[in-house]
């Protein structure tokens, strides 16, 4: 029987049985069927002949380390991608041609302070019902993986790095799943007791004394997942004949006598004890997060290009700097990206990668184009929508973090396709980078992070001097930037 009058709105079932009686009747149906069912989409869709005519290689590429990070089953790219940037500055000043931080060092630090965040969002919003729409969001995910640039910078500013040696990975910070699930219980439990506690009179003062005992046991469990962070450690190191470093701590250490090569040089190396990670960020790697600007390109009605935006509730370390974010058209975060490469410095970069990614693609893995995939061609139907209605209708977002190294340039000066450095490992898309072509990201992407240098001087000082207008936590803003799921 047909229900479709049943209610407004409904599907009724005859009409469904007709489509599926006809769907075969046509060639292009049958063909799209038989070969996403047996090959998924992205296989079924790729343009061979499209794909193919994008190349690795460009005008203007940077010399990279030879480790391609890995940020393994955990969501930790925002942290990788500052980092990359961060490494790039000390291998030319240690003289080096590899490098690679600590990622579990800035993980337990950051899973700290969100969780001190955490619980003061807890004690502000304790007078606000559960189901209030705040709390019900800051309940959600109380020490996400999740991150943005200024979440790192603002940890690299007040903990430092360390040497990935000195704090390797551990099981749960390569997949971090358990240690989230058990991490946000521990929060909730301590959310409830802090929100029983204010209901029950309790005074601002005495909040805050129960929030920081509560911090000793966010402390145990990351210890006891990630290992305790050095407070000292000793730095050595192989370095270049150049390195930029204190005087006296380089060694030159001359080969064995019966070593194979006769004519080998000297090793350099660097030894400094008992160093503090903040101390070794000053000396040898030289990175200012005050020195960067923080460029979105998130267009809409409510989101005005000029001005700079912030998240409520959102700021991971408490008394660091706020989230600060420069509304720009998409044309100014790319001329600041090309000025960055062309000056030799990689900058951070934010984008929905999952956007005609055929990541496993065996022939065309890496390659992020528009037209490297017929998605509309496969299925017959419409697919395309406008930047500002994708962010406000939840189709798409920031989803990944990775560092722009190279650009080649078309003839008209304007970005053709990127030379992108991720954070999934070597064995991952091409060698471990991508191919970005500069119409995909235009539409797909929307954040870059550059030295103030690179910045035209208005926009500068629009960074400087724009009010910080505070969005809520469950904005388009917020959804659009990855923050929220």
């Amino acid at each position: 029987m047909d229900t479709s009058t049943d209610r407004q709105g409904a599907l009724g079932t005859a009409w469904a049985h007709q489509l599926d009686a006809s769907f075969a009747d046509e060639r292009a149906n049958r063909v799209a069927r038989n070969a996403v069912t047996s090959m998924d989409v992205a296989a079924a869709a790729r343009d061979p002949r499209v794909l193919r005519s994008y190349h690795d290689t460009y005008g203007v590429s940077l010399k990279t380390a030879s480790t391609v990070t890995n940020q393994r089953q955990s969501g930790r790219c925002w942290m990788f991608a500052t980092l990359n940037v961060a490494r790039a500055a000390a291998m030319r000043r240690l003289d080096v041609e590899d490098l690679e931080f600590s990622q579990a060092y800035g993980m337990f630090y950051d899973k700290l302070e969100k969780a001190n965040s955490f619980l003061a969002n807890v004690i502000d919003t304790a007078g606000l019902p559960a189901d209030d729409r705040t709390v019900s969001l800051i309940m959600d995910e109380p020490a996400p993986d999740g991150g943005l640039f200024r979440f790192a910078a603002n940890l690299i500013a007040k903990w430092g790095l360390v040497p990935k040696d000195v704090m390797p990975e551990t099981a749960c910070s390569r997949n971090s799943r358990e240690m989230n699930l058990q991490l946000d219980r521990l929060l909730r439990r301590d959310a409830a007791d802090l929100r029983s506690k204010a209901a029950d009179g309790a005074s601002t003062d005495e909040l805050d004394a129960a929030r920081r005992s509560m911090m000793g046991d966010v402390h145990r469990m990351l210890c006891i997942c990630l290992g305790e962070p050095p407070v000292t450690f000793d730095l050595e190191c192989a370095v270049g004949p150049h390195a930029d470093v204190p005087e006296g701590l380089v060694t030159d250490i001359l080969p064995a006598p019966d070593a194979d090569d006769k004519d080998a040089k000297p090793r350099h190396v660097l030894r400094d004890a008992g160093i503090t990670p903040r101390q070794y960020r000053e000396r040898y790697v030289g990175f200012d997060p005050d020195d960067y600007v923080v460029l979105v390109s998130v267009p809409g009605q409510d989101r005005p290009f000029g001005h700079a935006f912030g998240i409520r509730y959102e700021d991971t370390v408490v008394g660091g700097a706020p989230l600060r974010m420069l509304n720009q058209p998409m044309d100014v975060l790319e001329g600041a990206a090309v000025a960055s490469l062309e000056a030799g410095v990689p900058c951070y970069m934010a984008c929905d990668v999952g956007k005609n990614l055929g990541r496993s693609l065996e022939d065309y893995p890496g390659t992020l184009a528009l037209d490297g995939m017929d998605l509309e061609g496969l299925f017959g139907v419409p697919l395309d929508m406008e930047k500002a209605t994708m962010y406000d209708l939840h189709e798409s977002c920031m989803t990944h973090a990775m560092t722009f190294q190279g650009v080649e340039l078309a003839s008209d000066g304007r970005p053709h396709a990127w030379r992108v450095e991720n954070s999934w490992g070597k064995d991952s898309c091409k060698d471990g980078y991508l191919v970005m072509a500069a119409d995909w990201y235009r539409l797909y992407g929307g954040g870059v992070v550059v030295e103030r240098r690179f910045v035209p001087d208005d926009v500068l000082e629009a960074w400087d001097k724009a009010p910080l207008e505070l969005q809520d936590p469950w904005s388009v803003l917020a959804l659009a930037m990855g923050l929220r799921s």
